[in-house]
């Protein structure tokens, strides 16, 4: 089958070099049974390439399922694809089998591998080497026949170095490796996407099509598309449906971009840059550093109000002392009676009065502690939420599978 009628069929537009050698190599390896590792930023279309894969293979007939790595929790992911023996675990009422087992003699999908935790890891290179897996709570070795193929849009290169993707499952995977170009790769296809999406949209909401002028397609071809196809696709939808004018100027289509920020707070989960080379961002950061930042400048801004406290209470007693500093704070506290409330005496006898020495220990140590200070984040942001994890650890700015973790680390009840 041509290349052109692989486009038609899966409804890939597009002409550029970097999309055409994507689906050769994607066609070529199809009719073999080797592991597919698909590289791409998020929005580039890597499961429409899982899709061809399984479609053009002598598996087609058999079943196909896609698996997002990173939405299962950690703690029943192996449930989910090994499956597991009734009474393995709380709420194992009934055994059930996993993808693997469901899937024999197709093709699983395994998108976003690089958030599979290591354990999994393991169990997933016998399946690859070997073809065996066993149930959780099991001791009984079963076979499988599936073919593999992964998708990420972290470098995993990387993550191997930092011992959170295992090398040899990385090597196993990537046997034949696909890079989905993103779209500033392939920035002469822009016109061309937006055109289809505009028209698919005119159609579907009864309209007239939108037309752009030479400035406005300068314009998309100019933006950078963090969210590659998906994000051009709710832009034309956006544009479709709101805009009264249907020749469309570039100042039209700038008040539908949102505005980057590039001064976005390290506390946030940065941008997913390119999966590899020196675009990736996302691979510099991860959630545990995430919310060490919020504690990190919250203690800075704790001990600043402290010394700012201080240093008010000393010039409203009438003294001055010298610029307040963490040392001699504390050095204040250590010199306090716990028997009064008179903590310090200027050089005129005025008394300056503060709380009791004992509670402005607990004060002090309950700051400096991160283990208490990220417990009382997370259970800050599920009392915010009502316990909906997923958007608590959007307000943390980590993973769910993260916050989960922590739950369980911290013994915090929901």
């Amino acid at each position: 089958m041509d290349i052109q009628s692989i486009k038609n069929r899966f409804g890939i537009i597009g002409n550029s070099p970097a999309l055409n050698h994507a689906l050769n190599t994607a066609v070529q390896v199809a009719n073999t049974d080797l592991s597919v590792l698909i590289v791409g930023e998020s929005g580039v279309g890597k499961e429409v390439f899982s899709n061809i894969i399984h479609s053009l293979s002598p598996r087609k007939h058999n079943p196909f399922i896609a698996v997002n790595c990173g939405a299962i929790p950690e703690g029943t992911i192996d449930s989910e694809l090994f499956g597991h023996e009734k009474g393995s675990f709380t709420g194992a009422v009934d055994s059930r089998k996993g993808y693997f087992e469901t899937v024999n003699g197709g093709t699983i999908f395994l998108d976003e591998i690089g958030e599979m935790p290591l354990g999994t890891q393991a169990r997933l290179l016998r399946v690859l080497e070997t073809g065996e897996f066993i149930r959780v709570g099991s001791s009984k070795v079963q076979k499988t026949d599936v073919r593999v193929i992964a998708a990420t849009n972290r470098d995993l290169l990387e993550f191997t170095s930092q011992y959170k993707f295992r090398e040899d499952l990385y090597y196993r995977l990537s046997t034949v490796p696909i890079r989905v170009p993103s779209l500033r790769d392939r920035k002469e296809d822009i016109p061309l996407l937006f055109r289809k999406f505009a028209a698919d949209f005119s159609e579907r909401y009864k309209t007239t099509s939108i037309q752009l002028d030479s400035a406005a397609q300068q314009l998309l071809v100019s933006y950078p598309w963090r969210g590659n196809v998906r994000e051009l696709k709710n832009a034309a939808e956006q544009i479709s449906v709101l805009s009264i004018n249907k020749q469309v100027t570039a100042e039209i289509i700038q008040h539908f971009l949102p505005q980057r920020d590039n001064s976005r707070s390290l506390a946030l989960i940065p941008h997913q840059g390119n999966a590899q080379g020196g675009g990736q961002q996302q691979s510099d950061f991860n959630s545990e550093r995430d919310i060490l930042y919020k504690l990190f400048f919250d203690m800075k801004k704790d001990m600043n109000d402290l010394k700012q406290m201080i240093f008010d209470v000393a010039n409203h007693q009438g003294y001055t002392p010298a610029e307040p500093t963490s040392k001699n704070i504390v050095q204040m506290y250590n010199d306090v009676e716990p028997a009064n409330n008179i903590s310090y005496s200027a050089p005129n006898n005025t008394p300056i009065l503060l709380e009791p020495s004992a509670a402005l220990h607990e004060d002090v140590e309950e700051t400096l502690s991160l283990a208490d200070r990220e417990k009382e984040f997370i259970n800050k942001a599920l009392k915010k939420h009502k316990n909906r994890r997923r958007d608590a650890a959007a307000e943390l700015g980590i993973s769910e599978r993260t916050l989960y973790r922590k739950i369980k680390e911290y013994g915090i009840k929901e």
